[in-house]
């Protein structure tokens, strides 16, 4: 009984010394389920990739879905407030908050190269687009594929196609190029998509070709529809960020850990990442019966026409917070070409 006694209590202290081993814990909130590539192929390798590299000294529980409370839109004050430690979430949820981050947003600035996209927003992070980001440490940004087009029942093959149907959005710059279309744009959490759509409470959607798998969009859709060479109509500003408080309380070795975990690489492996999830997405839409709608060069040309005011609209309403947009613009372009061929 004694060996057994001192045997128990041996086991029981090895245990409790594997449930403390990590000197710093962290809570990661975002918004999507557990079947989400964002989820199951970005977050947990990354949260898995800074734990290794403290050598121990870090743990990251994941909480997808929202599992902690709130709405998908809340999630940029719950890591502000120190509610979490840390969040992926969508820029645009908080429209207006992110100003400068919305140039890689615009049609004409991202085309079809997430990785270049990926990288050029770590490459302007500093100079250009840091004021954005007040009470978060920012660990890495990045951007999907890029919207492409989801209609219910509606051929989509001009401009005119599109002329008063209802269209989800997920962003203000995605409002801009919806309205910009002659369509009305209906905001709301990607999460809610699938009862909309099937309800008939919007006639399509502005998504990647990615969220088709985890929220089964073929099932309410019959028409994916995109520009010439994958050009897409926008695209949309992540971010996985940390309370600015705790990232300022964590010692050196321990920030270097994530500072390494989220570096050029790994940004052009979450290009990656998200561009195959997108083209297994719109495989498995075509594979259910729907129709994917390449437009030709010339009919990409129309939209893009019809497109161009978006971006004038934006560098206007940041110029009213200072913010000199149409150089942006151009940095943001020049980034994306420059990145483009790495």
């Amino acid at each position: 009984m004694h060996f057994k006694a001192v045997f128990g209590a041996a086991l029981l202290a090895l245990g409790a010394t594997s449930v403390q081993a990590a000197d710093h814990e962290f809570k990661l909130h975002h918004f999507l389920g557990e079947k989400a590539p964002a989820h199951s192929k970005m977050l947990v390798p990354w949260a898995k990739q800074v734990e290794e590299n403290s050598g121990g000294k870090v743990s990251i529980e994941i909480y997808p879905a929202m599992t902690l409370g709130g709405r998908p839109p809340e999630l940029i004050n719950q890591v502000r407030d120190g509610v979490v430690d840390l969040v992926w979430t969508v820029n645009g949820y908080t429209p207006g908050l992110f100003p400068r981050s919305e140039v890689f947003e615009l049609p004409g600035v991202h085309k079809n190269d997430t990785a270049a996209t990926n990288l050029a927003l770590k490459e302007l992070f500093e100079s250009d687009l840091k004021d954005d980001y007040k009470g978060v440490e920012v660990m890495f940004l990045h951007v999907h594929a890029g919207q492409g087009i989801h209609m219910r029942d509606t051929e989509v093959r001009s401009v005119a196609d599109l002329k008063d149907k209802k269209i989800r959005i997920p962003t203000r710059t995605g409002a801009w190029v919806i309205e910009a279309l002659g369509a009305s744009p209906v905001a709301m959490p990607v999460p809610e998509l699938p009862p909309a759509l099937q309800k008939g409470v919007i006639d399509g959607a502005m998504i990647p070709w990615e969220i088709i798998p985890p929220l089964k969009i073929q099932e309410q859709t019959n028409y994916q529809i995109e520009g010439a060479d994958k050009e897409r109509f926008g695209t949309t500003v992540f971010q996985v960020s940390m309370n600015k408080d705790r990232w300022d309380s964590l010692p050196e070795d321990v920030q270097k850990a994530f500072r390494d975990a989220s570096d050029a690489a790994w940004s052009k492996e979450v290009g990656d990442i998200w561009a195959g999830a997108d083209d297994f997405g719109i495989g498995l839409a075509v594979k259910a019966g729907n129709t994917h709608i390449t437009l030709t060069p010339e009919e990409t040309a129309e939209f893009n026409t019809a497109l161009e005011p978006v971006v004038g609209r934006w560098v206007e309403e940041v110029s009213n917070k200072g913010i000199d947009g149409s150089a942006l613009v151009d940095k943001a372009r020049a980034a994306v070409a420059n990145n483009a061929s790495n």
